[in-house]
């Protein structure tokens, strides 16, 4: 593989706006569209966080601006003045009529639907990259059969053959060779079941996939788990419209079920935290993928809007997906929580972010060599 100069500066900040700018512009018009569909009126659309820098207001009474600090962005709707969403004294002297117009005033589902719209239409956007790239170029299909087993690795040791169809790995059902691939990548050094047809008899092994530090063409290294098997059969398979959108869903799918089990490790110890990143390391994943070509670059914005969506859906207040805990437990109480409960939890929520944006800017700043790290 012939290496790549990694990118200027110029060129990773152009790649950044252009990952970072429209995933953040996609999810506020998601949690935008919802609301005008519901009637509720917007005050400000505002991409970044911080002074305005360039702006200006619709017709309807829309502030649209551009904010100095571009690490997100928000919608405030009517009546949505504070983080809890909490009615003001001046909504409370609303007519009926106005009330109406703003958030508190919609139906409960209404809110929670524009709350979930954000990182929703985040998801709906990578998979409809995806299944693009699938109707495009139809997708690759191998059967869960064992081809080759590489002599010495670590399933020949466990006692894996030629033929061997996998039936099951790790808990989960296997129904392509993919699967075993993503399934075993995943888990490095850990023990897994995995339960295979050979000849028509059904046996159970347990494998250990060996660790394995993967390098790509830009020095970035990656620890995964290997086992040392080929499948016996790779076909690419054209996919109409029906499939390629099947095939996007399963992508997206699969993409959040690796973030979780990566969560998962992070959090119980088995991956170090190092591993986590954020806006610097994105940023330089970004130009990479750039100077990589457009296919490439495509992907990568597939993969941060999945991430982004899927974050924004965290049980964690400040996020959509505090917001919408919250809504549960209006529902299930059949009234709101508290003030006090609520601005307890938003501030707990903000430590807990701004605690991680700290975290992982640092983390980017040591993994990368800055600062002499």
């Amino acid at each position: 593989m012939t290496p790549l100069h990694s990118p200027g500066l110029l060129m990773t900040l152009v790649a950044f706006a252009l990952v970072l700018g429209p995933l953040v512009f996609i999810h506020e018009f998601g949690h935008y569209f919802a609301g005008r569909l519901f009637g509720v009126r917007a005050d400000v659309f505002s991409i970044g966080f911080g002074k305005e820098l360039a702006g200006w207001t619709d017709r309807r009474g829309t502030r649209w601006k551009l904010s100095a600090l571009p690490l997100g962005g928000y919608v405030q709707f009517a009546g949505d003045a504070n983080p809890a969403g909490q009615p003001s004294a001046e909504w409370l002297s609303l007519s009926a009529d106005d009330r109406a117009s703003t958030l508190q005033g919609r139906p409960l589902w209404q809110r929670a639907i524009i709350v979930a719209a954000g990182p929703v239409t985040n998801l709906a956007v990578a998979v409809l990259i995806l299944s693009g790239f699938a109707l495009a170029y139809g997708t690759l299909v191998a059967p869960p059969v064992i081809g080759l087993v590489a002599p010495g690795s670590v399933a020949a040791q466990a006692g894996l053959q030629s033929g061997d169809r996998v039936i099951s790995l790790a808990g989960g059902s296997i129904d392509g060779f993919l699967g075993i691939k993503m399934a075993v990548s995943e888990h490095p050094g850990e023990r897994l079941d995995m339960v295979i047809d050979r000849h028509g008899k059904r046996l159970t092994l347990a494998v250990t996939p060996a660790t394995k530090v993967e390098t790509d063409r830009f020095g970035n290294s990656q620890s995964i788990g290997y086992l040392g098997v080929a499948p016996a059969k790779v076909e690419r398979r054209a996919l109409g419209p029906i499939g390629a959108l099947g095939e996007g869903l399963t992508e997206t799918r699969d993409i959040i079920g690796m973030t979780v089990t990566g969560l998962d490790q992070i959090l119980t110890g088995r991956r170090s935290a190092k591993e986590l990143g954020g806006p610097i390391k994105i940023a330089k994943y970004s130009g990479e993928q750039l100077v990589s070509g457009w296919q490439n670059f495509v992907s990568f914005i597939a993969l941060i809007s999945i991430n982004l969506g899927f974050i924004n859906l965290l049980p964690i207040p400040v996020l959509d997906g505090g917001h919408l805990v919250l809504f549960a437990a209006e529902a299930i109480r059949r009234k709101p929580v508290s003030q006090r409960a609520q601005e307890l939890a938003f501030g707990t929520g903000l430590v807990l972010v701004v605690a991680l944006m700290l975290f992982v800017t640092f983390n980017d700043a040591g993994s990368l060599k800055l600062f002499g790290g």
